[in-house]
């Protein structure tokens, strides 16, 4: 399982353009190049590359959460009770604001992306038992939300880089 959770992102015509292209004004080499050789993205200046093949490492070396919602949840509540937002849960959804917003603001208070990584192995452990074996493959709305993730935990590996 872990090889496939790291190869998940790997010969991905969606990725970059979903992920790394959102960071592209704090690292303007947003176009990833997957080395199939090594697999892994090829490393260059200015680019997330590296980042991404390290959270790719991060996130297979994971033990999937049962419910990576609860991790999403974590952040929403940091949102609510610390930084006083006007948030409920509904349900399965969190309303009174945009759900990429909670998710980046409330990794603000995430040591080291762990809600944020632990979500997004999740979301890809899903994906896999569903058959979509690569990013691309995804369900929309979930590539989405596991695009969004990825690229919060990216900000935040760059910011404290």
């Amino acid at each position: 399982m872990n090889e496939r959770i790291k190869e998940f992102f790997g010969r991905s015509n969606m990725f970059d353009e979903m992920v790394t292209l959102q960071l592209s004004h704090i690292r303007g080499n947003w176009e990833l190049t997957w080395k199939d050789s090594e697999k892994k993205y090829e490393p260059e200046e200015n680019s997330y590359a590296e980042l991404v093949n390290e959270l790719a490492i991060d996130l297979a070396n994971l033990e999937p959460p049962l419910k990576y919602h609860d991790n999403e949840d974590r952040l929403a509540e940091y949102c609510k009770s610390s930084l006083k937002w006007k948030i409920q849960k509904i349900g399965n959804r969190w309303e009174g604001s945009d759900y990429v917003s909670i998710l980046e603001q409330g990794g603000f208070d995430d040591y080291n992306q762990e809600n944020l990584c632990l979500a997004a192995c999740g979301r890809v452990k899903a994906a896999l038992k569903r058959g979509q074996l690569n990013f691309d493959d995804m369900e929309e709305s979930h590539r989405k939300i596991l695009a969004n993730v990825m690229a919060i935990a990216l900000y935040h590996r760059g910011i404290n880089a």
